[in-house]
């Protein structure tokens, strides 16, 4: 790989000196560049471990910040690293970046109280490796193989396991007592087996009901210790743990992100681990633990319910750790910030923003993406491709896509046009940030995927792609600009790298100027406001999918609509609007959503969603989409409704016996002059003439 000094100082606005053996021969400099106070970047991942020793045996480098950026794999280890030098510069000027600002954390407190569920050989001989570091407790789901050990080390739970419910030090078993035999008065002296003639006892010290006859010969055999009593009502019970080790085929949770601090072994559903992986993991978690709180939630613009009506339930759907609801009177979403995994699709496929990724922020994203873009621009880079991957999984497949192109003449390993950028997930960041990306000068942008993500990221990621390309399409930009790259290991290298030959597409032929916003709506609209303005074409709409899009429009049923105005108070992003002074329905198209509230309102289903682009300048303009001739008292003559709710109305209660006559007239009364008359009226019987 050929690196240029010069050209790469150059790019960065900097001085650099080529250095092979820094943290060898040449460590000196190194230490000297610590000493200058400065951040240090370092273009080697490789020796990171012995930099940090450096660091750490060098006076007055503790408080400088290090950072560590991998130009060898992802660009030099190429077919095409001669053509590197853009990329490589890009990655050190995002590499230059601060590192994202501190947020709330989360934190978690284990003890070291582990329950292990499982059969009771299988369960005691796990919680061997556990005893010495763990406080163990077992709960027994029969005698597996052999039964348990005749020394009995850990306390033993039995019965109907109910459910498990909670995370890391917050743990709650539910349990059901239903066994005569109460094994924590069972000393295990055996003579319960040797008594009972039906062999119902067996080395798990439980009576199985099935070839039990009653005889009760073990009742008199357990004697003093009183540990069988067939007359115990079943009680059920409940017990906090910090930890889970769950030997069960099918395990207590279903979810794809199982909560920290659960390890299921006996299962083999994505996400399980295996036994040795779950002991060495359970006995490093005691103590206390932090986690950056993802998200951040801001109700006002949420769309998911309104009125007790249920709109959007995106974040819901994709959940993958169950950590997301709607509150016990269904008005909004909770998030449990414990269970939350840091994924961030929830807030990839929320349509209002409501939801919003806090660790590191869309903005500071944004920050990372124009300035590689521009850095690799600047440095006579063409057809940038940009590739979100993760920073653990996604990162661990390009480095093995550098080496196997070290070795293997028929792969071309990660391409120079390819710009890698490490997320803490490859779902935090979605249509509005693609696009900008796209803005930003970017040709073309990847999700890279693996086995780890859940399948409903790949569905949920595709529907927003999809729809950012409806658009980019719609504008006549050529080419795919957007793709899922799906890799489940190295095994699938070969196909990583054909996909990553892509085809370059069309582009904005000028880069935008604006910055990602933390607010997800006003990101997009930039995006657009700034592709729109670059487009080959400028068709008046853009026809968006169905599913999934949070831009587009209403159409109304005229002859149906009473103008209630009930779509309004629906409406979470002020996108309907009401007239004060005379009876009309507005509606303004960049507000809207897609969330349905209004169309699930709407008593004469006269609305229904529209999803698209407008390209003209009313899509930011209230547009009347109803209108109506007011209705007027007949007795003040100020309108009160409209013609066509009212009669509407009189038409319904026409025939009933409360709203005849006087009654029926007042129905035509705004609500003032009503009352009047109520109280006016002569032959109406009042409350003070009762006696």
């Amino acid at each position: 790989m050929p690196l240029a000094p010069q050209t790469l100082g150059a790019a960065l606005n900097e001085t650099l000196t080529l250095h092979s053996t820094l943290c060898r021969r040449e460590a000196g400099a190194f230490q000297k560049a610590l000493a200058s106070g400065d951040d240090v970047v370092l273009a080697c991942t490789q020796e990171s471990r012995l930099f940090q020793e450096i660091a750490a045996q060098t006076e007055g480098a503790a408080s400088v910040p290090i950072r560590f950026v991998n130009i060898r794999e992802t660009g030099g280890w190429s077919k095409d690293a001669d053509q590197a030098s853009p990329k490589i510069a890009a990655l050190l000027a995002v590499a230059h970046l601060p590192a994202p600002e501190p947020v709330a954390t989360v934190s978690y407190q284990s003890a070291g109280r582990v329950l292990v569920i499982g059969k009771l050989d299988a369960a005691e001989q796990a919680a061997v490796l556990l005893a010495d570091t763990l406080d163990v407790t077992l709960f027994s789901l029969g005698i597996g193989e052999s039964g348990g050990a005749q020394e009995r080390r850990y306390p033993v739970l039995t019965g109907k396991l109910d459910r498990i419910t909670g995370w890391l030090g917050a743990f709650e078993l539910n349990w059901t007592q239903n066994n005569a035999i109460d094994l924590d008065l069972c000393t295990r002296c055996n003579a319960c087996l040797s008594a009972c003639p039906e062999g119902a006892i067996g080395f798990d010290y439980q009576i199985d009901k099935a070839l039990c006859k009653s005889h009760r010969s073990c009742v008199s055999a357990c004697g003093a210790a009183g540990a069988i009593d067939f007359g115990r009502v079943p009680q059920a019970h409940t017990e906090a743990f910090d930890l889970v080790l769950d030997l069960r085929a099918t395990p207590a949770f279903t979810q794809h992100a199982l909560p920290q601090g659960y390890f299921s072994v006996g299962s083999t559903a994505p996400g399980r681990t295996d036994l040795m992986t779950a002991i060495v993991r359970l006995r490093g978690l005691v103590g206390e633990f932090e986690k950056p709180r993802f998200f951040s939630y801001k109700q006002k613009l949420c769309a998911h319910t309104r009125n007790t009506q249920v709109g959007c339930t995106a974040c819901i759907d994709v959940c993958s750790a169950s950590a997301i609801g709607s509150d016990v009177k269904g008005q909004q979403i909770v998030v449990n910030p414990s269970l939350c995994v840091g994924c961030g699709t929830c807030t990839t496929v929320c349509p209002s923003g409501a939801l919003t990724y806090a660790y590191p922020r869309a903005n500071e994203r944004g920050v990372a993406l124009k300035t590689m873009l521009s850095t690799y621009t600047r440095s006579g880079g063409k057809s940038a491709a940009v590739l979100l991957h993760s920073h653990e999984g996604g990162a661990r497949m390009i480095g093995d896509l550098g080496r196997a192109a070290r070795l293997d003449p028929a792969t071309r390993g990660v391409p120079a046009r390819v710009l890698p950028l490490a997320l803490h997930h490859s779902a935090s960041l979605g249509m509005d940030v693609w696009l900008s990306a796209m803005a930003y000068g970017a040709s073309q942008v990847w999700v890279l995927l693996t086995d780890e993500d859940a399948p409903q990221y790949r569905e949920a990621l595709q529907i927003q792609m999809d729809v950012a390309q409806a658009i980019l399409t719609g504008l006549g930009y050529s080419g795919t600009h957007l793709r899922l790259l799906h890799a489940r290991d190295a095994r699938d290298l070969a196909g990583l790298d054909a996909d990553l030959q892509a085809v370059p597409a069309q582009g904005a032929g000028h880069p935008g100027g604006f910055a990602v916003q933390a607010d997800k709506r006003s990101t997009l609209e930039l995006a657009l406001d700034h592709l729109i303005a670059q487009a080959p074409l400028k068709p008046a709409t853009i026809a968006l999918p169905a599913k999934g899009s949070p831009l587009g429009a209403l159409s109304i049923n005229k002859e149906a609509c009473t103008l209630c105005l009930s779509c309004v108070n629906a409406c979470p992003a002020a996108a309907l609007q009401d007239n004060p002074l005379e009876p009309q329905l507005k509606f303004i198209e960049k507000n809207c959503v897609q969330c349905g509230l209004c169309a699930t309102t709407c008593p004469e289903n006269a609305l229904a969603l529209l999803p698209q682009l407008n390209l003209g300048a009313q899509r930011k303009e209230a547009v009347v989409l109803n209108a109506m001739q007011p209705y007027v008292c007949i007795r003040c003559s100020n309108p009160f409704g409209t013609l066509k709710g009212i009669e509407a109305m009189l038409g319904k209660l026409a025939g009933h016996a409360m709203f005849q006559g006087a009654a029926a007239d007042r129905l035509k009364m705004c609500g003032d002059c009503r009352v009047i008359d109520i109280h006016s009226a002569e032959n109406e019987v009042k409350i003070t003439d009762i006696r």
